[in-house]
């Protein structure tokens, strides 16, 4: 029942080239920093990755993305990221684009073993019919376009069939976690995190703060652990260490007095 790895390259060890991850994160924030870092030293490559994001230039998946270990991304955002749009319209890495909801469904229903569902989101648009560029041929011009989708009547409103997503692992960072694997994830962090945790066949987590089984009150726990094959727990400096994705600031106009 002890999860716990004794370091991160010892977690992402045995991913193969090819693999399929489902990795958490939303933005910068709750990214598996540390994991995406070992699996770039240890070098797996063309990869498929499932997540909202693909990082930013330099930091989270952007690191993969830069080494040129990834060869396709279903995600909603492209973001801030110019490497990556580059990589995509040079018909360098295959893009799915999905509505962000849809996205989220379609891990947490891989994960519950539901292989498909119905939504209206993206009906009566590309995302139904077809036709969205996956990948470019180097000149810029549609190489691969998506397939159309199956569409279905319900009480006189239309709906698309979307397919639930499994990967062979999942990368994915929380708050605090247990040896047992359960997981608490902190505000945003918590929106793909457990998603993305469901639907690998084995999950790796990092967590900042690793406490002995017991410790978490079942009511806190926001994945259970049986989700979770692999825990990784986090230094303090590992744990502290957090990109902000834009830095907004306001000017500060006046003194307040007392």
């Amino acid at each position: 029942m002890d999860k716990v790895r004794q370091s991160a390259a010892a977690a992402v060890s045995d991913i193969p080239d090819g693999a399929s991850l489902a990795v958490g994160g939303f933005g910068l924030s709750g990214v598996p920093t540390v994991l995406i870092s070992a699996l770039h030293d240890q070098g797996a490559s063309g990869l498929g990755v499932v997540s909202n994001n693909c990082g930013v230039d330099g930091a989270g998946l952007g690191l993969l993305l830069a080494a040129g270990r990834i060869a396709r991304v279903t995600g909603s955002y492209v973001g801030e990221n110019k490497e990556f749009a580059r990589q995509y319209l040079g018909g360098e890495l295959e893009v799915e684009l999905v509505p962000q909801g849809t996205l989220a469904e379609r891990l947490r229903a891989g994960g519950c073993g539901i292989p498909a569902f119905y939504t209206p989101a993206g009906v009566g648009t590309q995302v139904a019919d077809g036709g969205l560029p996956w990948r470019h041929h180097p000149d810029g011009s549609v190489h691969v376009c998506s397939p159309a989708k199956e569409i279905r009547e319900f009480d006189g409103l239309h709906y698309v069939m979307e397919r639930g997503i499994t990967t062979d692992f999942a990368l994915v960072r929380a708050a605090k976690g247990d040896r047992h694997g359960n997981l608490v994830f902190n505000k945003s962090a918590r929106n793909f995190n457990p998603l993305a945790a469901m639907a690998g066949r084995i999950t790796v987590a990092e967590v900042e703060r690793l406490v002995e089984p017991g410790e978490l009150e079942a009511d806190e726990i926001h994945l259970p652990g049986v989700f979770v094959q692999r825990v990784v727990a986090l230094t303090g400096d590992q744990a502290a260490d957090k990109a902000v994705e834009r830095r907004t600031t306001s000017a500060t106009h006046g003194t307040v007095g007392p």
